[in-house]
């Protein structure tokens, strides 16, 4: 009787099928193997001095990690996403499929002990929001990449841990999973042009309703505290209309496909259609659930 893994080495061993019919029958029975082939392909392009098979390898093992990081990603919003982190982990795999998770949530839950520290009961809100840029920003010296906002790096939350530069998004949602963690109201705003962050009166529970909003805070100005009437001010200038979701809180499936869109805009400035291409196809896969996880939430 044939293995699962003889079978799987068989196919892996016809990778150099000069037909590309036959090859594209092959490449589609190695799929059905899902990631427990990535294995067994890494060993084969480490043994291959075949250039044409090395590249058709590197090719099918991206397919399946993409595959399952998008399988993942819906589930994430299916159940809920109210973990940030989980989510902004998610989509740095799409193009770190390597990542280590573990070693990321030990470093955010250093910074969330280093914030610990200096936070207590008796603090207001703004003295709050002063112990954490304190913490962001002096202490783990994190600082918008003005110079390079474009930059791939800005993107994914390994590279922006590594660099400690990041965009106004990626920065802003730092700030929240750290926020989160040490159990402070503060939440998302898709403010067009430059994601902010708002300090409400309570903690947001997915399902209720949003609660009031003290001030605003601009995670890529270091933190810097401000008011609705700036934010009208900058809605004046870039001469766009009012509406209440340029004030209030998103939620985190809103924050995870503007992260994307932005993805898009790096990539598209860069000259990578094909990035752009598998980033597209991901929008409009997380467009359908969402909508499809609305249509349920009628019934």
């Amino acid at each position: 009787m044939i293995t699962n893994h003889s079978q799987l080495s068989a196919l892996i061993n016809l990778l150099d099928e000069p037909d590309d019919k036959t090859f594209n029958l092959i490449k589609e029975k190695i799929f059905a193997f899902g990631e427990q082939a990535v294995p067994s392909l890494e060993t084969a392009w480490e043994n291959s001095f075949d250039e044409l098979v090395q590249g058709r390898i590197e090719w099918i093992i991206h397919q399946i990690q993409q595959e399952g990081f998008r399988h993942q990603l819906i589930d994430w919003m299916k159940l809920g996403s109210s973990d940030l982190l989980k989510g902004f982990l998610l989509i740095s795999r799409s193009h770190y499929p390597e990542l280590n998770a573990a070693e990321i949530t030990v470093t955010l839950e250093q910074m969330k002990m280093d914030a610990w520290l200096e936070l207590n009961d008796n603090l207001t809100a703004l003295e709050n929001v002063k112990v954490m840029n304190h913490i962001f920003y002096d202490m783990h010296r994190f600082e918008g990449n003005r110079i390079n906002l474009y930059a791939p790096t800005n993107q994914y939350i390994n590279t922006v841990l590594e660099t400690r530069k990041g965009s106004p998004l990626t920065l802003g949602i730092l700030y929240l999973i750290l926020a989160q963690k040490l159990k402070l109201p503060i939440q998302g705003v898709n403010l067009p042009q430059h994601f902010i962050l708002a300090y409400t009166t309570e903690l947001y529970h997915p399902g209720k309703e949003t609660s009031d909003v003290l001030f605003y805070i601009n995670p890529f100005n270091k933190g810097a505290v401000f008011t609705r009437r700036e934010i009208d001010l900058f809605l004046n200038q870039m001469k766009l209309k009012p509406e209440p979701s340029f004030f209030n809180p998103c939620s985190n499936v809103d924050i995870i496909q503007r992260l994307v869109s932005n993805m898009i805009l790096t990539y598209t400035q860069l000259g990578n259609p094909e990035k752009v291409e598998e980033l597209n196809a991901l929008q409009e896969l997380m467009k359908e659930a969402f909508e499809h996880n609305e249509d349920h939430a009628e019934f």
